[in-house]
């Protein structure tokens, strides 16, 4: 009792004096989802964070293995309860996901690991109906081990969407070793690579920041039809409320 009184005593000081709310205590992600997410929806990768929705959200998890196999991948994860994987599917594909059935779809720290996050986005947007919400959050690399990496230009992005990302995988693996793993010995590297891509291991394919983030759903939204409704950048990601607002993906934006 006495301390919920003397916290509702500092949250009143606070107001008498002016000190003004942060966005960011106030814009979390929960409250986000509150506000966005009804009906049927999936979440991707959501593995052991996943999004805390309202009671009017009903989530399925998505995820390109099971629990166990997921547990093999990531070791680091062994302490840390996952969600169960309702759908086994790649997550960039959605390839057994109907088109126009889902009335949100959530993709928290996912596209920076898609070898082609333009697909990705196209292919969350064609699962949604019409009204749909697609609620992505994604990393501001300035706030991450990504710092020392170049970011990605749409010129690239899109050249992942139009001719597949099999031409600049290499250089992925080569960068994250240099730059993220900080390998500098050449013979080293070259194992480290090659072992990555045997793998396929999903490291951050594309790194970005608020103003790339922005310059692309710009670009994007020249393609398919989604408005965006809510754009909000708190601690080292960046939080986009997308609505799907015709009846399909549109056009693809290929060659």
């Amino acid at each position: 009792m006495i301390a919920r009184m003397a916290r509702s005593l500092r949250k009143r000081a606070s107001r008498l004096m002016g000190v003004p709310v942060r966005p960011e205590d106030l814009l979390r992600r929960r409250t986000i989802a509150s506000s966005y997410l009804r009906g049927d929806g999936l979440e991707i990768g959501a593995l052991h964070n996943p999004l805390k929705v309202p009671p009017t959200a009903r989530v399925r998890y998505v995820d390109r293995m099971g629990v166990a196999d997921l547990r093999r991948e990531y070791p680091e994860l062994s302490r840390e309860r996952l969600v169960d994987v309702d759908i086994l599917d790649d997550g960039e594909t959605l390839a057994s996901v109907g088109d126009a059935t889902q009335d949100f779809v959530i993709a928290n720290h996912f596209l920076e690991h898609c070898e082609n996050p333009v697909g990705a986005v196209r292919n969350m947007l064609r699962v949604l109906k019409e009204g749909g919400v697609l609620y992505l959050a994604i990393p501001d690399k300035r706030y991450t081990f990504d710092r020392d990496r170049p970011v990605t230009p749409i010129e690239h992005l899109m050249r992942d969407f139009q001719e597949g990302p099999a031409w600049s995988r290499r250089a992925h693996y080569e960068e994250w070793t240099r730059l993220v793993n900080k390998i500098t010995d050449t013979t080293l590297a070259r194992r480290e690579i090659d072992s990555l891509i045997v793998k396929r291991y999903p490291i951050h394919f594309h790194v970005f920041t608020q103003a790339e983030l922005l310059d692309l759903m710009g670009h994007l939204r020249r393609l398919w039809a989604f408005e965006v409704e809510l754009m909000f950048k708190r601690d080292n990601e960046v939080l986009f409320i997308l609505r799907k607002t015709g009846p399909g993906a549109g056009n693809d934006g290929r060659a």
